[in-house]
């Protein structure tokens, strides 16, 4: 089965949407020729002497010819039953890797061989009954061994399927005509209806709604979006009928970034498949090694060469790699599927394992530990003004300014619910602030600068609290007369605070990185509780920075928006882009998060110490299973009466390959602590 997985694995990108399907048609090619060996089994076993004998019928059943019936019959479940197998051993010896199909190939070989020159005239026992029962027994564990692989592994084929093929575009007079998804360009309008997916990445130019935008950021809560907001293609959409521009098509949307990157991750290799490959390798030779020696062994103490060949198929079908061979491979299927519906896009594997051994995590400041938008963090006025006056003027004013102080002022009175009143004759005063008309009143929110350019004095002692943690500070003016004093900071997310308290709970250091002044910095440290950071930093001294933590012995995360943190994500030893949302490409990183979201950063380590955790429970399972089933195969048990068949050693081989996908499927089940 690996030949031929690793055959599709080989097909040109383009076939790529078809691995769902012929992986489909391996099961079926299985099942088949499962039942039709099955049915051909049942009078092979009545044909057999030792059968006939065990049931006391062999005059009820024996007739003239009926060995060659016997060999006719073990014939076609040999070549019918057999066929995989005998093709993957020409496909591994071609390709100068031996494996599972050449073990399984060369004992149904010798084993039908051996028995058709005894009913040709070699004096010996025949194995047909044996022959036919391993066949049987390796069709089915393989059939159902790769259903629980294709369960496994089959999240990516799911995010392919989110997206629809169909779109409802509105032509130039308004008219909806439905179309393939294909014919979508860049600047067609699509309407979208309640309930239906997203069809492509696009810019809302009409209606409001709420996107269920779970399956690709994972985010569990529906986001409120309206005019000017963007929607990403495969996106669910909830109550309301929303029209959109298309921005992206083709290869260029969100979730076919996001396939695409999944695909990637699934193929490149990881440290621990590179050692089960080379432990597979070793154990086909040890397999094909022990039989032979099984069978010298025999024959030397003075056993019949039908017992002896018995053995040695039977440690030659037990010893079977498949279990070791896919102990990794699914768990590096399921958990790349897995992140990605989390949001946890992993463009390199080792970057990836590497994430469990952390020791510290160095975060960018400015849009990643702070939301990038300023807040209001304090209030002091200078004459009978109270406060909440004070900011219901300043918001009036900064309502008709795009400045990140304006919009700041204006969000921190739309959230304590104050009335902002309408300005008149508005006037930027360039660089230093601005002023408008707002209730009849002249007002100004202005800078310091302004202050000291009009010699205006205000309570230097009265703003000195506000000034703590290199905040920025605005005046209010009424004419030329200080009403009050407004102090704005970086607004720290609340997802800061867990992700740091996680991050510091499993034992990992958490330091920042800014280009932000001393102060700034040492106030957005000593709040979060970071063990240390890095102030007035340039961009091309971050690498430096990442590279002095490491100095220190430390294996370190460098957590950035991936632009001008780019040479210290790459510097980092696990390099996380954050809040890249739809743009997914971000070359420098290991790691995009696609929520602007610290607390994953904190997942993507808990499932990294997860994923090694199964892939060290499979290599466990799959080396341990053999170092016991070599012996028993042997015949080491035969004093004390345990003697195993090929059909019971095949049994035990499916059975382990078959508890290496269903453990490998178990990660699925995976939480992340802050969930």
């Amino acid at each position: 089965m690996r030949e031929q997985e690793q055959a599709q694995e080989q097909e040109p990108e383009g076939q790529d949407q078809h691995a769902h399907h012929d992986h489909g048609a391996m099961i079926a090619d299985f099942r088949r020729r499962f039942w039709i060996s099955v049915l051909l089994t049942v009078p092979i076993l009545l044909l057999s002497p030792l059968i006939q004998s065990f049931l006391g019928l062999t005059d009820a059943l024996a007739f003239p010819g009926d060995q060659s019936a016997l060999l006719a019959l073990s014939t076609a479940v040999f070549l019918y039953g057999g066929w995989p197998f005998l093709t993957g051993l020409l496909s591994e010896l071609r390709a100068g890797a031996p494996g599972m199909m050449t073990l399984i190939a060369l004992a149904i070989t010798v084993a039908y061989g051996y028995s058709a020159a005894v009913v040709l005239g070699l004096e010996g026992k025949v194995f047909f009954w044996e022959l036919a029962t391993l066949v049987d027994v390796m069709l089915l564990g393989h059939w159902i061994e790769m259903k629980s692989v294709m369960g496994a592994s089959s999240a990516l084929e799911s995010l392919v399927q989110m997206m629809p093929d169909r779109a409802l575009r509105l032509d130039d007079s308004g008219k909806v005509k439905e179309v393939p998804i294909s014919e979508l360009h860049k600047g067609d309008r699509v309407r979208v209806h309640p309930g239906e997916k997203v069809p492509v990445d696009g810019t809302i130019v009409e209606g409001k709604t709420s996107l269920n935008e779970s399956m690709l950021t994972g985010e569990s809560r529906p986001v409120e979006k309206g005019e000017g907001d963007e929607a990403v293609g495969g996106a669910i959409n909830g109550e309301g009928s929303i029209t959109l521009e298309v921005r992206k098509t083709g290869a260029d949307t969100y979730l076919s970034q996001v396939v695409e990157t999944v695909r990637q991750a699934q193929a490149s290799r990881s440290g621990a498949q590179n050692l089960a490959d080379r432990a597979a390798a070793w154990l086909t030779y040890i397999a094909l090694s022990a039989g032979v020696i099984t069978l010298g062994t025999w024959l030397f103490v003075g056993y019949a060469f039908d017992f002896a060949l018995e053995r040695m198929v039977t440690v030659m079908v037990i010893t079977c790699p498949h279990a070791l061979g896919l102990a990794v491979p699914l768990v590096v299927a399921v958990s790349t599927s897995l992140a990605a519906g989390r949001g946890l896009l992993i463009r390199e594997r080792a970057g990836f394992e590497r994430a469990r051994k952390l020791d510290a995590v160095v975060f960018d400041k400015t849009g990643t530990l702070t939301a990038g938008r300023f807040g209001v963090q304090g209030v002091t006025r200078f004459g009978d003004l109270d406060e909440n006056e004070m900011l219901r003027l300043a918001a009036g004013l900064e309502a008709r300014s795009e400045h990140p102080i304006a919009q700041g002022i204006v969000e921190a009175a739309r959230d304590k619910g104050l009335q902002i009143p309408e300005a008149s004759e508005f006037e930027n005063l360039s660089g230093r602030g601005a002023k408008a008309q707002v209730e009849g009143r002249l007002i100004r929110v202005v800078s310091p600068g302004y202050l000291r350019e009009q010699a205006i004095s205000v309570d230097e002692d009265a703003v000195a609290p506000l000034r703590e943690g290199g905040k920025t500070l605005v005046y209010l003016l009424e004419d030329e007369r200080p009403l009050g004093a407004i102090a704005l900071a970086d607004l720290i997310r609340d997802e800061s605070r867990e992700a740091i308290s996680r991050l510091q709970a499993m034992g990992i250091d958490c330091l920042m990185l800014t280009g932000d002044a001393d102060a700034v910095a040492k106030s957005v440290a000593d709040e979060l509780g970071l063990s240390e950071y890095f102030a007035e930093v340039l961009p091309d001294e971050k690498a430096k920075r990442i590279e002095a933590v490491q100095r220190g012995g430390r294996i370190v995360a460098m957590v950035g928006d991936g632009v001008n943190d780019a040479p210290a994500l790459v510097q980092a030893d696990l390099g996380i882009a954050i809040g890249a949302g739809t743009d997914v490409a971000v070359e420098s990183a290991d790691i995009v998060l696609v929520e602007s979201d610290p607390k994953r950063v904190a997942d993507v380590i808990e499932l990294s110490r997860a994923t090694f955790g199964k892939m060290i429970q499979n290599l466990f399972w799959a080396t341990g299973y053999n170092a016991a089933a070599i012996p028993l195969a042997a015949g080491v048990g035969y004093g004390s009466g345990i003697l195993l068949s090929p059909a019971v050693g095949a049994a035990l081989m499916s059975l382990s390959t078959v508890i290496v996908a269903i453990n490998a499927k178990l990660l699925g089940r995976f939480k992340p602590s802050g969930a």
